[in-house]
């Protein structure tokens, strides 16, 4: 990599407590799990931790509980290098939590309690803009409040600086709000929640990623998980297939392609390459349990990359 980019994340970081179960119980039922996982997560700092495996640079902005899991959240950060010096512990609040269960087959369900990541506003961007002005790429996701969204949306264009925004998890939008970020990535959950239509087969993918650019989106990148990824612009559209694997865990899967996409982008590679790049580094995370903790380094993704040839 040529350019090391400089990827700052604006958003959530949570622990993920997650349970692996034979089936999701019934209303009123306790069932037996077969083993349990509490690890570091919530989609901004996912993204970050990918982002930095992938060897960018990078500045999160956050916030966090007067905790446990604060203090350790912050260490967590450091110990991948990643920037936190804008990442604010607020006193009366938990920090944000998501308890996750996972079947078998990797399915999984996710409830996020939010918990200081509610607090991140405004102001909080203003004060680490000096540092957002010297960023390549800022992500955002939608695990703190809106108005913060959008108000980092326009910092971004008023700045000049690529700007990613990540719909997750899924609630309706007012576009006008965000239509100024250069990249707008949702799943298919994410996708049908704000259209209204459905994502089942590759016609009706076209039909949502073209019902998203009418919003005035510049670029929708519409991830679909085991059916690949839909790039489109208001001049073309096209399918990236997936990379074939066997997967443990599903749980940071669009995580690791948001952050594994903004260093490949960053980094000068066509924009098609870092789509089919990350679409491996989405899919290699699926074969090992956890969220960050599956996420590959840059080494083994260059390996493994190299291993396939570049192609699914």
């Amino acid at each position: 990599m040529s350019k090391v980019p400089k990827i700052a994340v604006v958003g959530s970081a949570n622990v993920d407590l997650t349970t692996f179960s034979d089936r999701f119980p019934r209303p009123g039922e306790t069932i037996f799990g077969q083993k349990f996982d509490l690890g570091f997560g919530g989609k901004g700092a996912n993204q970050a931790v990918a982002a930095r495996l992938c060897g960018a640079d990078v500045f999160m902005v956050a916030k966090l509980g007067n905790d446990l899991f604060g203090e350790a959240t912050v260490k967590n950060f450091a110990s991948f290098g990643i920037d936190t010096s804008h990442v604010r512990i607020v006193n009366g609040v938990s920090s944000g939590v998501a308890p996750i269960f996972v079947e078998p087959n990797g399915q999984n369900r996710i409830i996020v309690v939010k918990g200081a990541n509610d607090t991140l506003k405004p102001a909080d961007v203003d004060a680490a803009g000096e540092a957002l002005k010297r960023m390549d790429t800022i992500v955002l996701q939608f695990e703190i409040p809106m108005e913060t969204i959008a108000y980092t949306v326009q910092f971004a264009k008023s700045n000049g600086i690529r700007c990613i925004v990540n719909p997750a998890p899924a609630q309706p939008i007012d576009p006008r709000q965000l239509n100024a970020a250069d990249y707008f990535i949702p799943n298919e959950t994410e996708a049908e929640v704000i259209t209204g239509l459905p994502v089942h087969s590759f016609d009706e993918a076209k039909k949502c990623a073209t019902a998203l650019l009418q919003l005035g989106f510049r670029k929708v990148l519409l991830t679909l998980g085991s059916r690949g990824a839909l790039l489109a612009s208001p001049e073309s559209s096209e399918l990236i297939p997936p990379f074939p694997v066997n997967p443990v865990d599903t749980t940071g899967a669009g995580d690791a392609f948001i952050g594994s996409f903004a260093v490949f982008l960053g980094a000068g590679l066509p924009e098609k390459e870092a789509v089919i790049r990350a679409s491996l580094y989405a899919a290699l995370s699926t074969t090992k349990v956890g969220t960050q903790k599956s996420f590959p380094t840059r080494a083994a993704f260059e390996s493994e990359w190299d291993k396939r040839g570049g192609t699914p």
